[in-house]
């Protein structure tokens, strides 16, 4: 069952505090980091409480929930995608998500390319890279990010503006913050190497968003620390 909105608010306030002192720490701006909710599992009312506290955006698992989801979602809320994409799904994600996140194979770039392209508009992505090498994890390899990020620039219907990562789930701290500062690296060499943009660092969720705030994340996905447990 979903929470009240004003518990949802509450959460919300005490996770904008929270980011806030985590960017200071980070010597960064508050507003260098936005706030991605992840509604996954819960009913069609998350998404209209993230709109309705003013966050631009929501984040789905599954294609098909955001299917059934979003005709009765808020207008001019934009919905990303952040779990796994099987490629025979690609034209039906490019028709539902404002953004893919969870780009991980050469395959499905192409899928989403001609899709986007018969569309006739541009499809911005992320490709998800695992940069914590975590086998439960989906996301290209390390050796395989700069064949990833070249397929897509080949695309022209396809807006690559970042990498997303998730880190492997350890009792550790240190190896968020390993996969993090890998993610951040791996961008800042692709940026020089092909001399594209790649403005986005989406890393960090509710158990590891300090630590991901402290290595340049750009964009948290947070379901937890706002909806509560599912």
């Amino acid at each position: 069952m979903l929470i009240p909105y004003e518990e949802f608010k509450r959460r919300a306030e005490a996770l904008s505090g929270a980011m806030a002192a985590a960017c200071a720490a980070a010597g960064r701006p508050a507003s260098s980091v936005a706030l991605l909710a992840v509604t996954k599992t819960h009913p069609a009312a998350a998404a209209e409480y993230a709109a309705r506290y003013g966050l631009g955006a929501v984040g789905e698992n599954r294609v098909q929930e955001a299917v059934e989801k979003k005709p009765s979602g808020p207008a001019g809320l934009r919905w990303e995608l952040i779990g796994h994409l099987q490629s025979n799904k690609a034209a039906l994600a490019v028709a539902t998500f404002d953004r893919i996140q969870s780009v991980d194979s050469v395959k499905l770039v192409d899928r989403l390319g001609r899709a986007a392209a018969e569309r006739g508009s541009p499809l911005p992505i992320l490709l998800q890279i695992n940069a914590g090498e975590d086998p439960a994890k989906f996301g290209a390899d390390l050796d395989q990010a700069d064949a990833l990020l070249e397929a897509a620039l080949r695309q022209p219907a396809l807006v690559t503006q970042g990498l997303m990562t998730i880190a492997p789930f350890s009792d550790d701290p240190a190896v968020a913050v390993r996969t993090f500062n890998r993610l951040r690296e791996v961008r800042d060499r692709q940026q020089a190497q092909f001399g594209h943009p790649l403005p986005e660092l989406s890393m960090g969720m509710s158990g590891d968003f300090a630590a991901a705030i402290a290595a340049g994340s750009t964009l948290i996905r947070v379901g937890t620390a706002l909806f509560g447990a599912r």
